[in-house]
């Protein structure tokens, strides 16, 4: 079934599930959106409602369901903890609304063929809150890789280390269904499979333990279809500079590329030598991807980041922890 559209002529009309940080963090992007209208859904309806008063909303709904029931609504944004992400999803889907679920998006990669199914009878969007995939660094560095400007690529090392305490559901293991590459990481996992070369096959590796179920620590190797190898070390518990800025390098057979890893800088060393500043006003990639997705609600085609490839990376996701588990 094809993608049903939205009226270009209407604001769309959105609906947050969930009333809390990753809400607020998308309030702010939205709020530069003109022909789009805010509304809040929490299980307490006063949360609702402050949070609609304090970001000068176009309403609130004192349920999850009232909201995806709503014929006020054309797009729900699943910012609850992953563990109901699949569950809103389905009844936001069955009930004909356009989704933006929030990564780690399911349990399991096979869930995204239960959503894909029931999408194919309403004809609705869905895709995966995955800002990476925009980030102005990862469209740099594909840019710059291709260009041959440092020759063949044989290692890629991204440093994706930092402190990070959580205190809340990102500690219960029933609730966030990972632990730091599962929750956080999964943004770098999509990262480094988007960079041009394809990945092969994955690999993850636990410091000092062999079986963890809430790593705050990993490391990830990833053989590309090129032959090149890259490494990501992901940490919840590792002290990184001022601000948490972090040095990366891709190294070719002609010279290499650093980058900060946040998206600050890169610096390219080959063929041609020059220092790039990717931009700071959309440094996260957030603009760019409700754009897309806004874009695809208006003329019927998939978002650049597609339902396919949110998971191949959940696929990977997997790949690495049964690796990282083994015996």
């Amino acid at each position: 079934m094809p993608f049903k559209t939205t009226d270009p002529n209407q604001p769309i009309r959105l609906a947050f599930l969930g009333c809390g940080g990753v809400t607020i963090k998308h309030t702010k992007t939205l709020r530069g959106f003109k022909n789009t209208e805010r509304h809040y859904a929490s299980r307490s309806e006063n949360k609702a409602a402050d949070f609609n008063k304090k970001f000068n909303g176009s309403g609130h709904f004192a349920s999850y369901e009232a909201a995806i029931q709503s014929p006020q609504i054309d797009v729900v944004l699943v910012a609850t903890p992953p563990d109901s992400h699949l569950e809103l999803t389905l009844q936001a889907v069955r009930a004909g609304k356009h989704v933006i679920v929030e990564k780690p998006p399911f349990f399991r990669a096979a869930d995204f063929d239960l959503v894909e199914t029931e999408r194919q009878k309403t004809g609705v969007q869905v895709m995966v809150a995955e800002n990476y995939f925009y980030k102005p660094l990862l469209q740099k560095l594909k840019k710059a890789i291709a260009s041959g400007d440092i020759g063949d690529v044989k290692f890629l090392y991204f440093n994706a280390t930092k402190t990070q305490n959580n205190g809340d559901w990102r500690e219960e293991q029933a609730t966030a269904g990972g632990g730091a590459l599962f929750e956080g990481g999964i943004h770098w996992v999509n990262f480094i499979s988007n960079l041009g070369p394809a990945v092969r096959s994955v690999q993850g590796f636990l410091p000092y333990q062999t079986s963890v179920p809430m790593e705050k620590s990993i490391q990830v190797i990833a053989e590309y279809e090129t032959g090149a190898i890259g490494t990501l070390l992901y940490s919840w518990e590792i002290n990184a500079l001022v601000n948490g800025l972090r040095l990366s390098r891709i190294y070719g057979t002609k010279g290499s590329i650093t980058f900060e890893s946040n998206g600050v800088f890169i610096f390219v060393r080959g063929k041609k030598w020059r220092f790039v500043l990717p931009g700071f006003s959309d440094i996260g990639g957030s603009k760019a991807m409700f754009r897309d997705f806004f874009e695809a609600l208006g003329n019927g085609k998939e978002p650049k980041f597609s339902f396919a490839l949110a998971k191949r990376d959940l696929s990977f996701i997997e790949e690495i922890y049964r690796t990282a588990h083994k015996p």
